[in-house]
């Protein structure tokens, strides 16, 4: 199991994305999440240096999976954030642990993939094993960048970041993926009794809006805002992203 753990204060335990890790989904707000909390982040199996274990992914088996890595580094409660694919993770995590979490802070992130989503991951799986990086690169691009955010960088800035996403994908990127077939968390939304913030890139592509406003309306009390940014949070609003997440996380806690 590898986990990052930073900081102090009160516990954040943090769920990546799919085909990413702690430091691909969360890297530039890191710091500032650490300086008013303890933050857990264990890499999914697949990704970092942790390998897959002898059977299919399940959304339970991450969602233990992430809950223990928490209770492994002394963490015995903690506010949840997921992004992407981790907001599924964190709310099946807050459904089978209500015990331990505190608070969820789910971004870019969805309770059932559409269709469209389905389409999307679909074509990223078929264009990561057909070995043709540079395709692969453009099409991640595209589908995780804000229209907004692409538009005003530069060839240099484009090519930089096609050299990332081509330098390759977690190993287990593929098995993280399929999780998409499956994933429905529709029916443990009504029960989460804790403090949640959902926020919903407006320029996202993948995950698109109406999937927040359907993880927001689903969970009672939830509240629901907008960033102007593409999928890629990190990337393009994280100044932003880390104030909404440690000042919510802050109000939940008073």
């Amino acid at each position: 199991m590898t986990t990052f753990i930073q900081g102090s204060g009160p516990a954040l335990l943090l769920a990546h994305g799919a085909g990413s890790d702690i430091q691909d989904s969360y890297g530039p707000i890191l710091g500032e999440l650490a300086r008013r909390n303890t933050v857990v982040g264990p890499d999914f199996p697949g990704s970092g240096k942790v390998g897959l274990p002898d059977w299919p992914l399940s959304l339970d088996f991450l969602a233990d999976y992430i809950v223990e890595s928490a209770v492994c580094s002394g963490v015995e409660s903690f506010a949840l954030s997921g992004f992407s694919m981790g907001t599924a993770v964190a709310v099946r995590a807050a459904a089978r642990h209500p015990e331990r979490v505190t608070a969820l802070v789910l971004s870019a992130g969805f309770a059932r993939p559409s269709a469209r989503l389905k389409l999307a991951i679909d074509t990223w799986r078929t264009l990561g094993r057909g070995g043709d990086e540079r395709t692969l690169a453009s099409y991640l691009s595209l589908v995780v960048g804000g229209s907004t955010w692409l538009d005003a960088r530069s060839t240099e800035e484009i090519e930089e970041q096609l050299a990332l996403f081509a330098a390759g994908m977690p190993p287990g990127t593929d098995e993280q993926l399929a999780l998409f077939e499956e994933i429905d968390v529709r029916g443990d939304l009504a029960g989460i009794r804790v403090p949640t913030l959902v926020i919903s890139p407006s320029e996202d592509l993948l995950t698109t809006p109406s999937h927040s406003r359907e993880l927001a309306s689903g969970i009672p009390g939830a509240r629901l805002v907008s960033l102007e940014c593409g999928h890629a949070i990190a990337a393009e609003r994280p100044a932003e992203w880390g104030t909404l997440i440690t000042n919510f996380l802050a109000e939940a806690a008073a």
